[in-house]
């Protein structure tokens, strides 16, 4: 068997219970992930929230914080009342505490959403 050396991590995220009803509920989540890349080791490089109104996409929204070492990104289906976080780092930068903070934060501020799923799958596996 060839051992691996680990340059990454990815931790996935699945919330139920995520109907926001306030318009303001991408950018406090957009909010949310960007003070947590800053509380990280990790840069941000940009970020961005779009808003969908139903009419082409499914209601709810994207969120996106690029960082230097991978992204962090959630995505909303509004109807469905379902979020999914996706945080992805490179390093010594642990995606695992970006999550933790997002997760606090969104309990805090929304104390109905249900935690379904949480992974972590290791990635840029080079032989080591």
């Amino acid at each position: 068997m060839v051992a691996h050396r680990i340059r990454g991590a990815h931790v996935f995220v699945d919330y139920t219970g995520a109907f926001f009803e306030d318009e303001n509920s991408p950018d406090w989540v957009l909010s949310i992930m960007r003070e947590a890349v800053a509380q990280s080791p990790a840069t941000e490089v940009h970020s961005r929230v779009v808003a969908f109104d139903g009419s082409t996409s499914p209601p709810g929204f994207a969120a996106v914080v690029l960082i230097d070492e991978s992204h962090i990104t959630a995505h909303h289906y509004a109807d469905r009342g379902m979020l999914a976080l996706d945080c992805f780092t490179c390093g010594d930068t642990d995606p695992g505490q970006i999550a933790d903070f997002i997760h606090h934060a969104l309990m805090e501020g929304a104390p109905e959403l249900h935690l379904v799923r949480r992974d972590r799958v290791n990635r840029f596996l080079t032989e080591a």
